[in-house]
Order: C-alpha cells, then structure tokens, then sequence
C-alpha cells in the first residue's frame, strides 16, 4: 500500500510502512540537526522508530543551522 504524503511542501509517495526514521534514513537526512513536524506537532527524537507514516500526512523537516 502506498502513501501519498506531503514532505517539505512537495508531494511523495512512499510504502506505507514507513517510519520517520526510516524517512529520514530513506533520503539521507542527519538525525541530529533537525527537528521532525508531521501534521503540525513536533515528533520527540525517541519516538522516530514509533511513529509511522500514513496517506495524506504532513511532514516538514526542519534544518538548524549554527552561526552567530
């Protein structure tokens, strides 16, 4: 089964069983810099495994960037 999401603003379709850290792993994204929104609340780092991807959700990634 596949899921139509919306990542970043663009649409994507992925197999349904996907998590978020499988998401992140699926297109090379480092863990440690960003923050993950799906549907408009923050996803916890601890529960990337947990949490899974359904049709139409949301997902926005946020990079941090240092500088001063």
């Amino acid at each position: 089964i596949m899921a139509k999401i919306q990542l970043n603003g663009h649409k994507v379709e992925l197999n349904s069983k996907h998590s978020i850290a499988k998401l992140l792993k699926k297109f090379k994204i480092d863990r440690k810099k960003i923050a993950v929104e799906l549907n408009g609340k923050i996803i916890s780092r601890n529960k990337y495994k947990l949490v899974y991807i359904k049709n139409k959700d949301k997902v926005e990634i946020v990079h941090f960037i240092g500088g001063g």
